[in-house]
């Protein structure tokens, strides 16, 4: 079975989740990968060692602020040219705007949010999040084209081959597909980006003011891991917004969650319940993220966390 698997770049680098997508579409065919934009060949080739055989990179300049339009053209163009029949990409902004466009031009079927792989053995049928994380749905693809996202971290990457070829595939776009324009970015900056990122330490009103967050970039930085906050601690400032995980800020599923002096909100919860190992440390025992934890520290974050710190530098030594 031909499988298309889209992956992103940022900054000419390819996302992770990107390659886990590769991953992903290899356990179900022989995969080709389309990539868009100003990314080098050497970065390109690498995807061939998660799974891909070949890369069609469309490097079309326009391509690299991510139109929508155009992106899903830039898709459906290329599923036909390998004859394509299942599309897989992992979520992000843009993938979540193009998916549907794409299920359109390709005239497939499409389910979101995939948590593993297909069970093939009586038809096509994927695991999916439901109800922002809370649940899981259970779906059966008919027989034909279908478009996949799956979510992120939920791949483990696996190099198994080698570097891709990669052919210079070329689009014939129309105006519409370029009818809307990205006029400025402000980008979250930093070593670690949150939505990237495998582990991500958190903290809430428990910090009990923005002058103790040091001891969580400390945490952070010995772990590897992003920093992110509740939505009561950006709505008082005292860290930016664009740290702020939760149901109406930026949906989190690392590796490792560590959540610090935060009760656990439902719409907290909801936006970091996809992580794979959640850590709540709080000194309130009836603090509802317990219940959601896979481990809990009931304790003083100020005590506590030091604590931790030291112990990880000990066992990195």
């Amino acid at each position: 079975m031909s499988v298309l698997v889209f992956i992103e770049a940022d900054n000419g680098v390819i996302k992770k989740s990107s390659l886990e997508a590769v991953t992903y579409g290899s356990k179900l065919g022989d995969v080709t990968a389309v990539a868009m934009g100003s990314i080098d060949g050497s970065e390109l080739q690498k995807v061939g060692k998660f799974g891909a055989a070949k890369v069609l990179h469309c490097s079309d300049e326009r391509l690299n602020d991510g139109v929508i339009a155009a992106t899903a053209t830039l898709i459906a163009a290329a599923a036909a040219e390998v004859s394509a029949a299942t599309i897989v990409m992992s979520r992000s902004s843009l993938v979540d705007a193009v998916a549907a466009r794409v299920a359109i031009k390709t005239n497939s079927a499409v389910v979101a949010n995939v948590q593993d792989l297909p069970d093939t053995s009586n038809g096509f049928t994927v695991k999916r999040g439901v109800f922002t994380g809370k649940a899981f749905a259970y779906v059966s693809v008919p027989d034909g084209n279908k478009v996949i996202t799956i979510a992120k971290n939920v791949v483990q990457l696996e190099e198994t081959g080698t570097d891709a070829a990669v052919e210079e595939f070329s689009v014939s776009f129309g105006d519409a597909d370029f009818g809307v324009k990205r006029v400025g970015v402000h980008k979250q900056e930093g070593d670690i980006l949150l939505p990237e990122a495998d582990k991500v330490v958190s903290a809430g009103r428990g910090l009990k003011g923005p002058e103790n967050w040091q001891m969580i970039e400390d945490l952070a930085g010995t772990l590897g891991a992003a920093t992110a906050c509740s939505k009561p601690v950006s709505d008082m400032d005292w860290r930016p917004h664009h740290e702020h995980v939760g149901q109406t800020g930026i949906k989190v599923a690392p590796q490792l969650y560590i959540a610090v002096g935060i009760s656990g909100a439902i719409q907290h919860l909801a936006g970091v319940n996809s992580s794979k190992v959640i850590v709540a440390i709080n000194k309130d025992p009836e603090a509802p993220f317990f219940k959601a934890a896979d481990y809990g520290v009931v304790g003083d974050a100020f005590e506590v966390v030091p604590k931790l710190i030291e112990a990880i530098k000990n066992s990195q030594n």
